[in-house]
């Protein structure tokens, strides 16, 4: 278990902000967290990002943010780790309070995307894959390494895209009560199955979109209501060729474990789940690597609803980032704020008696996982 505790949070609303830049969306879901911590001395701080430099022309973002706020000549770091940057920011900020060189940290997570070419955008993403390879060669996307194990899913199980689209469904259904979500407009499964097919069998509605948004965290070693039980990371393959089993996130299950180890809990003891859904696929596989349910049967828990806001393992009560949006960056960060709210019980999709909480945040196609649980004390 740790010492280091969540005093305060933060988020700007997820979407599209032309007349926004980088630096005033971190800077504005950082101050919120300041002031919901009690404007706290901060002596560190992380952010994680993966392509303000690529698309953004941006970085020192860490010295931004210092320097706008004024927290003086703190250190700062920027910390990327693909889609799960602001997952290993929030882990950096752990193991500096840990270390006993900081007492108070504040994470924040940020991208701006909408401004940029889906041409530009999916270039800057595919530096998350490994470029010395030769299914980078051959053209192999993020959107056609999912789509490859959705196929084989369906050809290991009983399971269709009807259950890909259960899950896009839920996501947006619980994105309509977020009022930070990206979407919020109602749809169904038949407008889900019918969508323009991305790369077969996932449409558009099964792959996270581009988004601009921030999110923040001030963490503490002074007790507070929110404890951080534990905080786990692992690396992954980095190639598909690579993978013992297709079906399998060995960085998701690892992460997990010691996560669970290290808290003292497992799996039936979560409350409330945010997971790293950037395709409905990787939600599957991951409720399964995380252990809530059997692996190849996660589509029979999805088909009962199991994973609904209403159900015994409620996931992405924000809307996740399907619906919530995927601002890389802030990402991780994003998930800790949502499951902070429903520890506080003042969550959108608020989960009854919520008392422990599990965040996965996902980088490249499984090369880097982190897990931190949190109990409301």
């Amino acid at each position: 278990m740790t010492n280091v505790y969540i005093e305060g949070i933060g988020m700007t609303k997820f979407g599209k902000f032309v007349d926004k830049s980088m630096k005033q969306l971190l800077v504005e879901a950082s101050i919120e967290a300041l002031e919901d911590a009690g404007n706290p001395k901060v002596d560190a701080v992380f952010v994680g990002n993966f392509m303000g430099g690529s698309i953004g022309n941006q970085e020192i973002l860490g010295a931004l943010v210092a320097n706008e706020l004024g927290l003086g000549y703190i250190p700062t770091a920027k910390v990327e780790g693909a889609c799960a940057s602001g997952g290993i920011a929030l882990r950096q900020g752990i193991m500096g309070i840990l270390s006993g060189e900081y007492d108070t940290v504040l994470i924040a997570g940020v991208e701006k995307m909408k401004h940029a070419s889906t041409a530009d955008v999916t270039q800057a993403i595919n530096a998350a894959m490994d470029n010395d390879s030769n299914e980078k060669q051959a053209g192999l996307t993020f959107p056609g390494f999912f789509g490859v194990l959705a196929n084989r899913y369906f050809y290991e199980t009983d399971a269709t895209k009807e259950h890909l689209a259960m899950i896009a469904l839920k996501n947006r259904e619980n994105a309509l009560h977020n009022p930070l979500a990206q979407f919020q407009k109602p749809t169904t499964i038949a407008e889900i199955m019918e969508a323009r097919i991305i790369t077969s069998p996932l449409g558009l509605f099964d792959c996270s979109p581009t988004t601009d948004g921030a999110a923040a965290l001030v963490i503490t070693r002074k007790k507070g209501a929110i404890h951080i039980r534990s905080s786990a990371q692992s690396s992954g393959p980095t190639q598909m060729q690579d993978a013992d089993d297709v079906l399998s996130l060995p960085a998701v299950r690892e992460s997990g474990r010691l996560a669970y180890e290290r808290a003292g809990v497992g799996p039936e003891d979560i409350d409330v789940v945010e997971i790293h859904d950037c395709f409905s696929m990787t939600e599957m596989l991951a409720i399964e690597e995380l252990g809530f349910f059997n692996k190849r049967e996660g589509w029979l828990a999805v088909e009962q609803g199991r994973t609904k806001a209403t159900g015994d393992k409620p996931v992405n009560t924000s809307g996740g980032l399907l619906s919530r949006g995927h601002p890389i960056g802030a990402t991780g960060v994003a998930q800790l704020y949502q499951l902070v709210q429903q520890l506080r019980g003042i969550a959108p999709n608020q989960v009854e008696h919520a008392r422990l909480a599990l965040a996965q945040n996902l980088g490249g196609t499984g090369s880097y996982s982190t897990v931190h649980i949190l109990e409301r004390l």
